[in-house]
C-alpha cells in the first residue's frame, strides 16, 4: 500500500519536514520558504545553508504583490514556477537563454548565454531576478549593480555547482540588496523555482 492522494502526500511530507525544522531560528515566513526548498530536493541540509538578507521576505512579497516581470536564467526554473500563481499575482516570467540575439552576443564577446541574458533582462527594465543554475548570470548581475546599471527589487541567487557557484553567492551576500542564497555548492533551478512558488503561495494562495 502507498499514498495516492497528492495533497495528502504533500501534507505528510511537510509534517516530516516540520519536525526537523524545530531546531532552526527562521521566522515563520522564512520557514515556509525553507520547507519548500527541502520538500523539492529531499535534502534537509537546506535548513542549515539557506541565507536570507536585507529584509528579503518583505521585499519579495511586496514586489510580487504589486506585479511585474521576473527574470530566470534557465528553462527548468521557468517551467517549475507556478504560472497560475504568477498570473494571480499579476506577474510574468522571462527567460532569454534560447534567444538568438543573446546567443550571438555570447559568442561575440566570449561569455555565457546566461550572462548575456542578464544584460538583456536589465535592458528591458526587469528588476526581479531568479538565478538557479549559472554563476556567470549572478556574477554579471552583480557587476551591473556595481556599475549602477541595475537596481533589483530582490534576488533569488542559488546557482549550483563546483565552479563559481559558492563564490558568486558569497559575493551576492556582500551587497545591500534583498536576497536569498545558499552557502556552498548546493542550489539549482528546482530550488530557485521552489523559492518563488513559496513566495507566490504566500501572496495569492494555492
Amino acid at each position: 500500500m502507498y499514498m495516492k492522494d497528492p495533497m495528502g502526500i504533500e501534507n505528510k511530507s511537510m509534517e516530516i519536514i516540520e519536525e526537523v525544522m524545530k531546531d532552526t531560528s527562521f521566522s515563520k515566513e522564512e520557514s515556509i520558504v525553507v520547507k519548500r526548498m527541502i520538500h523539492t530536493t529531499g535534502d534537509f541540509d537546506y535548513r542549515k545553508i539557506a541565507v536570507f538578507q536585507n529584509n528579503f521576505l518583505n521585499a519579495a512579497l511586496d514586489s510580487l504583490s504589486r506585479g511585474g516581470t521576473l527574470f530566470t536564467d534557465t528553462k527548468m526554473a521557468y517551467m517549475g514556477i507556478n504560472k497560475i500563481a504568477l498570473g494571480k499575482a499579476g506577474c510574468n516570467l522571462r527567460c532569454f537563454i534560447d534567444d538568438e540575439k543573446v546567443s550571438e552576443e555570447a559568442k561575440k564577446i566570449n561569455t555565457t548565454r546566461s550572462a548575456c541574458a542578464v544584460d538583456r533582462a536589465v535592458s528591458e527594465g526587469i528588476d526581479m531576478f531568479v538565478i538557479g543554475n549559472a554563476p556567470t548570470a549572478l556574477f554579471r548581475l552583480l557587476e551591473l549593480i556595481k556599475e549602477g546599471k541595475a537596481n533589483p527589487k530582490f534576488i533569488v541567487g542559488v546557482p549550483v555547482g563546483f565552479v563559481g557557484a559558492a563564490e558568486s553567492k558569497e559575493y551576492l551576500r556582500e551587497f545591500d540588496i534583498p536576497s536569498i542564497s545558499t552557502a556552498g555548492t548546493k542550489g539549482g533551478s528546482n530550488v530557485a523555482a521552489s523559492i518563488v512558488n513559496a513566495l507566490l503561495y504566500m501572496v495569492v494562495g494555492r
